[in-house]
């Protein structure tokens, strides 16, 4: 049986074939579909770094069609992380190509190597916003709440303190 996963890819590093980190990130959009059927794929958006990153990122999201369950789903980006060159190192350093399991339409999932939904994602608006224009009304199935709903809790304007 097919399940359907939201999956998020980002990039802050060149590649020798690829080039720039929005060609990265537009490559692996395209290699996704050797996991799968892409069913919806996002734009490419840029985004400021983040924790050790030291340069801008390209980020977008696809929905995925697949037979693998959530961890042969997992092995599979990691491994298309590596085959991008994608080298184990800092913690949200710069890297090639990052790949990550936002939602899955079974749920959630939880096992020692892989959380599902993904722990962060409500919290960060480099995954919410390519998200919002392929998967606008998937639910958190934690929170019960669309992806809309969790965009605008993120970007709302929230008042100065006293």
């Amino acid at each position: 049986m097919s399940s359907r996963y939201l999956v998020a890819l980002g990039s802050n590093r060149r590649h020798v074939a690829y080039g720039a980190p929005e060609g990265v990130v537009a490559a692996a959009m395209e290699e996704m579909a050797s996991l799968g059927t892409v069913l919806a794929r996002s734009r490419i958006i840029a985004s400021a770094p983040m924790g050790a990153a030291s340069r801008r990122f390209a980020n977008a999201a696809l929905v995925l069609a697949s037979e693998l369950d959530p961890p042969s789903l997992l092995s599979a980006c990691k491994r298309m992380e590596r085959e991008f060159g994608r080298r184990r190192g800092q913690r949200w350093g710069d890297r090639v190509l990052d790949a990550d399991i936002i939602l899955w339409s079974g749920g959630v999932w939880a096992s020692s190597g892989l959380t599902i939904p993904h722990p962060a994602f409500r919290s960060r608006a480099f995954v919410l916003i390519p998200a919002l224009g392929i998967a606008r009304d998937w639910r958190d199935p934690v929170s019960g709440l669309r992806l809309a709903h969790l965009h605008a809790r993120l970007t709302r304007p929230r008042p100065l303190p006293r």
